[in-house]
C-alpha cells in the first residue's frame, strides 16, 4: 500500500515540479525511477530497491505478468490519446517541411540509428531497427515545456510542434510494426510462417481499429451514450477493443488503439474536445505512475550494460549525425534558412512514448530470450534522459547562438474573433505583424482562418494558451471581445506572459460615460466601446488610413475623431511600416515621425477638413 501510494505521490509531484520550473515532466519522472529503484540498490542496507514494481516473492507490487499486463493497457490509453491528435487536415496545412520531417526525417532515423546501433553495440538487425523505432517520436509534451520560454520566429516554433504532435502516433506505429515483425518471427527466422503471422496482426489491428472506432463514433452522434457517460464509456470501449484484438491477434492490440485514436480524432465528433480533455489527464496520471514503475524496474546490471565509451558514441551519431541529416533533407527547397535548420536540428528531444514503449517492448523481447533485447530500455532511456537534459539547458543559449532568438516580442495576440478583430487582425497582417486570434466560437474561427489569419479555438479560462509554443513571440495583448468581464480577465491572466510590450482592452459602456476615469489598459478611444466599433465595421468593412504630416497634423485628427461618432482611431504607422497601438489615454501620446500614417475604421476622413 505504501509504495503503490508513493508512486502516485511521486508521479503527481514529479509533474508539479515539471510545471513549475518549466522542464518535461519525463524527466524528474525517470530520475525519481531510478532514484527509488536500481540506484537505491547501492543505498540500502540490504541492496534492495526502494520500489519493487515485480514481486519477488518477499516484495513487490506486481506478480507474475501483472505489471505487463498494466504497462500494456496504459500504454495502450497514452497511445489512443495521441492517436485523437494526429488530424488529417492538419497534416495537409502544416507544409512540406513538416510533412517530409514526418516521412523523410522517420526513413533517415530509422535506419541511420539502426545502422549505429548494430556497428556500434553489435545487436542483431531486429533489435537494432527496433531501438531506431523507439527514437523517431519527439512529441509535444517534451518540445513544448522547453520552447515555451524561448521567443523564436513563427515558422521555427511551428515546425518543431507540429513535427512533435504528428510524429507521436506516426513513430508509436512503426515501432509497433517493427515489434510485431520480431515477435512474429521470433524462434522462426522469419520464415513464411512469421511473415504470415505478421500479416495477421496487421489485419487485425487495422480491421479491429475502423471498425470500433465507427461504432463509436455512430454510438455517439446517435446518442445512445449519455453525456455523463461518455468519458468512462469510451475508455471501456478502447480497453476492450485491446483485449479483443489482443485475444485475435497476440500482440495487436497496441495497433488497433493507436488506429481507432487516429480514426475517431479524424471524425466530427460533438463532443471530441471534451473526449480529448479526459484522455490528456487520465494519461497524466498513467504517465506518473508509468514511468516511475518502468525506471525503477531496471536493474543496476542494465544500467551498467551502456556505462562506456559504445553509448556516449551512439548518443553522438543520434543527436549531432542522423538528426541533422533528416532535417536538411526534409527543409531541402524550404524557406528555412541555415541558422533556422541548425536549431531544428539540435532541439530533438525523444519523449514519453519513446520510453514507455521500449521499457514494455524491451521487458516482453527480454522474456522470450530474444538476444540483445535487454540492450532495448537502458539504450532508449539513455537516448531520452540525454536528449531530454541536453535540450532543456541548451535551446536557449544555441537559439542566441545561430541567431534566431528574437530579441523584441512583436507579435499580437487578440483575444476575440469577431468581425471588428478579424479587420483589425488582416490589417496588421497586411503590414507584416504575426497576429493570432483566440476564441471559443467556431464559426468565428473558421472565418478568421478562411481569410487567412492564425487563429486557435480555445477557451481563455484554460490554461491551453500557456503551453502554446506558436505564440512564443507574442508581446502585445488586445482583449476585443464584448464581455468586459472577459476582456478584463484576459488582461489580468496573461498580461505577463503575452503583454510584455503592452496589454489593452476595449473601454466598456460605463467607462466611456466617465472619461475622465479612463482605465490605463484602455485601447483606441476613451468615447468608443465593442458596440461603436462592430457598428462601424458594418457600415465600413474596411481599415482605412490617412497621411501625417506632423504632430500638430496627428493632434488635429485625433481631435475629429472624438468630435465625430463615424471615426474611431487605430494604430499609427511610421514611415518604416511599424504599428504602434493606440491607447484609449489621451495622455498616451505616441512619437509621430514626418510622413506616418494614422489608421482608422470609419467613414472616409476629408483631407481638406484637417489641412
Amino acid at each position: 500500500m505504501i509504495e503503490l501510494a508513493g508512486i502516485i505521490i511521486l508521479g503527481i509531484l514529479a509533474q508539479w515540479v515539471a510545471w513549475k520550473f518549466k522542464i518535461p515532466a519525463i524527466l524528474p519522472l525517470i530520475l525519481i525511477g531510478l532514484l527509488v529503484g536500481p540506484v537505491a540498490t547501492l543505498l540500502t542496507e540490504d541492496g534492495k530497491k526502494l520500489i519493487e514494481p515485480i514481486w519477488d516473492g518477499a516484495n513487490g507490487l506486481f506478480p507474475g505478468e501483472s505489471l505487463f499486463y498494466f504497462v500494456s493497457l496504459a500504454i495502450g490509453i497514452i497511445l489512443f490519446e495521441g492517436g485523437l491528435t494526429l488530424k488529417k487536415s492538419e497534416i495537409l496545412n502544416v507544409g512540406p517541411v513538416i510533412v517530409k520531417l514526418i516521412t523523410v526525417g522517420v526513413v533517415v532515423t530509422f535506419f541511420g540509428a539502426g545502422l549505429a546501433a548494430h556497428f556500434i553495440f553489435d545487436l542483431s538487425w531486429p533489435i537494432s531497427f527496433l531501438f531506431s523505432s523507439l527514437i523517431i517520436v519527439t512529441g509535444p509534451t517534451v518540445i513544448t515545456p522547453i520552447l515555451r520560454n524561448i521567443p523564436l520566429k513563427k515558422d521555427v516554433s511551428a515546425v518543431l510542434k507540429w513535427e512533435g504532435i504528428l510524429i507521436d502516433p506516426i513513430g508509436a506505429l512503426v515501432a509497433v510494426l517493427d515489434f510485431e515483425f520480431i515477435r512474429a518471427g521470433v524462434g522462426e527466422d522469419f520464415t513464411v510462417t512469421a511473415l504470415i503471422e505478421f500479416a495477421k496482426i496487421i489485419l487485425v489491428g487495422f480491421t479491429f481499429g475502423f471498425t470500433f472506432a465507427h461504432a463509436l463514433a455512430l454510438a455517439i452522434k446517435k446518442k445512445v451514450i449519455p453525456h455523463y457517460l461518455l468519458n468512462v464509456f469510451t475508455l471501456a470501449v478502447v480497453l476492450a477493443v485491446f483485449v479483443l484484438s489482443d485475444t485475435f491477434a497476440h500482440e495487436s492490440g497496441l495497433l488497433s488503439v493507436v488506429i481507432m485514436g487516429m480514426v475517431l480524432g479524424n471524425t466530427n465528433l460533438p463532443n471530441i474536445e471534451e473526449l480529448l480533455y479526459f484522455k490528456e489527464s487520465l494519461s497524466v496520471l498513467l504517465i506518473s505512475i508509468l514511468f516511475i514503475l518502468l525506471a525503477a524496474n531496471i536493474n543496476i546490471e542494465d544500467l551498467k550494460l551502456i556505462l562506456n565509451w559504445k553509448a556516449v558514441l551512439l548518443f553522438g551519431v543520434v543527436v549531432f549525425v542522423v538528426r541533422p541529416i533528416g532535417v536538411f533533407l526534409s527543409s531541402i527547397g524550404s524557406g528555412l534558412k541555415t541558422n533556422e535548420r541548425l536549431f531544428i536540428s539540435w532541439v530533438g528531444p525523444r519523449g514519453i512514448v519513446a520510453a514507455g514503449i521500449a521499457s514494455l517492448f524491451g521487458l516482453k523481447l527480454s522474456k522470450v530470450g530474444e538476444p540483445g533485447a535487454e540492450y532495448i530500455t537502458p539504450l532508449v532511456f539513455m537516448i531520452v534522459l540525454g536528449t531530454v537534459l541536453l535540450n532543456a539547458t541548451t535551446a536557449r543559449m544555441f537559439a542566441k547562438i545561430v541567431g534566431v532568438f528574437l530579441k523584441t516580442s512583436e507579435g499580437i495576440l487578440i483575444i476575440g474573433a469577431s468581425k471588428i478583430s478579424r479587420l483589425i487582425a488582416a490589417y496588421l497582417k497586411t503590414n507584416n505583424r504575426h497576429v493570432v486570434l483566440v476564441d471559443n466560437n467556431r464559426s468565428h474561427i473558421n472565418r478568421a482562418k478562411d481569410l487567412g489569419l492564425d487563429a486557435i479555438e480555445g477557451n481563455i479560462f484554460r490554461d491551453q494558451l500557456k503551453d502554446n509554443i506558436e505564440l512564443n513571440d507574442v508581446g502585445y495583448l488586445m482583449a476585443l471581445t464584448g464581455n468586459s468581464d472577459i476582456n478584463r480577465y484576459a488582461i489580468d491572466k496573461y498580461r505577463n506572459q503575452f503583454g510584455e510590450n503592452g496589454s489593452y482592452r476595449l473601454i466598456t459602456s460605463e467607462e466611456m460615460k466617465d472619461p475622465e476615469n479612463n482605465p490605463e489598459e484602455g485601447l483606441f478611444s476613451r468615447t468608443d466601446d465593442y458596440y461603436k466599433l462592430m457598428d462601424l465595421a458594418e457600415k465600413y468593412p474596411g481599415i482605412q488610413e490617412i497621411k501625417i504630416k506632423n504632430h500638430k497634423h496627428y493632434k488635429t485628427l485625433i481631435d475629429l475623431t472624438q468630435d465625430d461618432n463615424e471615426i474611431i482611431p487605430l494604430f499609427l504607422k511610421d514611415p518604416d511600416n511599424k504599428i504602434t497601438i493606440l491607447s484609449s489615454d489621451s495622455d498616451q501620446i505616441p512619437q509621430v515621425e514626418e510622413d506616418s500614417y494614422l489608421a482608422y475604421i470609419g467613414k472616409p476622413i476629408d483631407i481638406e477638413e484637417v489641412k
